[in-house]
């Protein structure tokens, strides 16, 4: 198919055997790339035994995948993925950057990742050139250290192989920080300083394989397209839209640090116990005024450049450097932890960046970690002599190097919290799991229901085949532009969806026409292929396993929390309605084709031609 580079790249770890591998057209047409190839690819190889695969042992399968837009569409981003730590199930997972688009002028869409090495080792692709290499000498360094020593030597090395280039412009990275090492399964995937794939908990997948790093260099073009001319002009449409967004451009999310908990009351606030919050010391000139030291950046091919460098130059965070605080790390390391001062929600930032952490997912441990110490539940003797009381920046930034190290209490946190929670109740023989603002695993995004006035619904989390990721969330009816339908494309394709914001709809299935050649309308998309691969990662979660499965009666539901009304704020005593969602709920089955259980309907799989699915998934109906 046009568009794509032809070839995945397999590296066996255990046996350090590498090998080309060629999908035939019809699965790429069919599972497009990134989000939809890694569930087809996951299905094939494991989808017979699923429930058996541990996620952190070496028969899961690491899947780092670019999609036929990577490179094109602008803004460049990468999907991993594989049997995820967190849910058991799949998540695709992306991570903005250079890799996608270097790994395709390598000549590769992807690269599989199976077994699992000796020792740490590292992976270099240059074009053709594949090496596995000692990573010791990185090991148990952090992301800064990581980016700056392996930068430096594989520049080295490329400057020596290929004199004749001269000198050579840094490879593309991802790579793991110590989190990941000592499996974590809050840890990202990082790249730069630091972007990061945070859902999913595929940091810790990495460390389980021992691999710290892929370092990728592609010395050739793009792979050719249908029609290049309407990829120009296309590409011009998208961009002429974008750069009339100024506020977007110039303070990208982080605007929302203050504007979600003010205006819309669906913040975090002290472990989700608020939503609401007006304070002023929180707005985002703020940040602007007092950190950031360049004012526009951005990744290949992006004209949005959301992201700004933070640098706090003085007092007693002086040196803490880090992408500027999205909404999500203002909120969940900020305003979550009872924290209002930039300074400190920089340093907290800079410091989950450097450990390799994701700032949601452990954001949201450390929230839930305080309110129990907040109700005496924990105690100062339970978290190794800390006090994580609300605004507590040095117990918060203690206890993050605990769960990173696994070292004393962090090594139950390190289990994320709804794992966590499970042990500490029986513990304490109190039901903490109330306290535990999450969906399958995985603690949802800042951004809460029970105002009303925020993007997710009342079914968003609970029905996501994604847990409580925020970036893919259900939604009634299907083809809504927030519904995970409409998102997966969006994973799949490989791309930012920041930089759809505004423009048409159907732009994106234009653009994949004038790349691949190949029609393709958002109602097919839907109702056909979305559907399939929603599919897929449904009977993935469900089948769950080895130490947690989902049972939809029980877990297809909100947080308790979100059932309790907001204490403050204009939209007080607003909740969720639980016989709306009930109601909404049931809906929601019938239109993506589940049961009354929520197990997707036979006939559903087989009209998809998921016959396969059907036979395995016979064990839980």
């Amino acid at each position: 198919m046009l568009g794509y580079a032809g070839k995945l790249l397999e590296v066996n770890l255990s046996s350090r055997k590498v090998k080309d591998v060629k999908l035939g057209d019809e699965i790429l047409k069919e599972y497009v790339g990134g989000r939809g190839l890694a569930v087809k690819i996951l299905w094939d190889r494991l989808g017979d035994h699923w429930e058996t695969v541990n996620p952190l042992g070496s028969e899961n399968i690491l899947l780092f995948l670019t999609g036929p837009l990577t490179g094109f569409f602008p803004g460049a981003r990468t999907c991993v993925s594989g049997k995820s730590p967190q849910s058991n199930g799949v998540v695709g997972s992306t991570v903005a950057g250079e890799f996608g688009v270097e790994l395709r002028c390598a000549g590769y869409d992807g690269i599989i990742v199976t077994g699992k090495a000796e020792k740490p080792v590292y992976l270099f692709v240059k074009d053709s050139d594949v090496e596995i290499r000692s990573a010791a000498h990185v090991w148990g360094k952090d992301a800064k250290q990581t980016m700056t020593l392996l930068t430096r030597e594989c520049r080295g090395l490329l400057k020596k192989r290929f004199p004749r280039y001269g000198e050579w412009k840094e490879p593309a990275m991802l790579y793991i920080g110590p989190a990941g090492e000592n499996l974590v399964r809050t840890a990202v995937v990082a790249a730069k300083w630091t972007h990061a794939a945070g859902y999913g908990g595929y940091g810790a997948v990495m460390g389980s394989k021992k691999l710290k790093a892929v370092v990728v260099k592609g010395t050739g073009p793009l792979p050719e397209v249908a029609d290049m001319e309407k990829v120009k002009q296309l590409t011009q449409v998208v961009c002429d839209k974008i750069y009339k967004n100024e506020l977007w451009r110039r303070w990208g999310t982080a605007s929302a640090g203050y504007e979600v908990g003010a205006k819309t009351s669906s913040e975090p606030v002290r472990n989700w116990q608020e939503e609401w919050h007006n304070r002023k010391s929180y707005t985002v000139d703020k940040f602007e005024n007092r950190f950031w030291v360049k004012h526009y950046w951005g990744d290949f091919g992006c004209p949005t450049t959301c992201l700004k460098i933070a640098v706090i130059k003085n007092g007693r965070f002086k040196g803490a450097i880090t992408d500027n605080p999205d909404y999500e790390l203002q909120a969940y390391l900020g305003t979550n932890l009872g924290i209002f001062t930039p300074e400190e929600n920089v340093f907290l930032a800079s410091l989950i960046d450097d450990l390799g952490l994701c700032g949601i997912q452990t954001g949201n441990t450390l929230g839930f970690v305080a309110e129990l110490f907040q109700r005496g539940i924990l105690t100062k003797e339970d978290l190794d002599g800390l006090e994580p009381e609300w605004g507590n920046i040095e117990a918060f930034a203690a206890l993050t190097k605990k769960i990173a190290f696994r070292e004393g209490i962090g090594d139950l946190l390190a289990e994320g919290t709804y794992r966590a929670a499970l042990k500490i109740g029986e513990k304490k023989k109190v039901d903490v799991l109330r306290y535990a603002v999450q969906c399958k695993g995985i603690g949802v995004g800042a951004h809460g229901i029970r105002s009303g006035k925020d993007y997710p619904i009342n079914i968003s989390y609970a029905c996501s085949v994604q847990g409580g990721d925020h970036t893919s969330v259900a939604c009634l009816p299907l083809d809504d532009f927030r519904s995970e339908l409409v998102m997966i494309f969006n994973d799949s394709a490989v791309y930012c969806y920041f930089n759809t914001f505004g423009i048409p709809r159907d732009i994106k299935f234009e653009f994949y026409k004038a790349v691949t050649g190949v029609n393709l309308t958002e109602e097919e998309w839907v109702n056909t292929k979305a559907l399939r691969i929603l599919q897929l990662q449904r009977a993935m979660l469900l089948l769950g396993g080895p130490d947690l499965r989902w049972n939809p009666k029980i877990h297809d539901d909100n947080p308790s929390r979100f059932y309790e009304p907001l204490p403050s704020g204009p939209y007080k005593g607003k909740t969720v309605d639980k016989a709306k969602f009930e109601k909404d709920k049931k809906r929601y089955y019938e239109a993506v084709g589940w049961d009354e259980n929520g197990v997707p309907r036979s006939e559903t799989l087989k009209k998809l031609g998921l016959d396969d699915v059907d036979k395995v998934l016979e064990k839980i109906r």
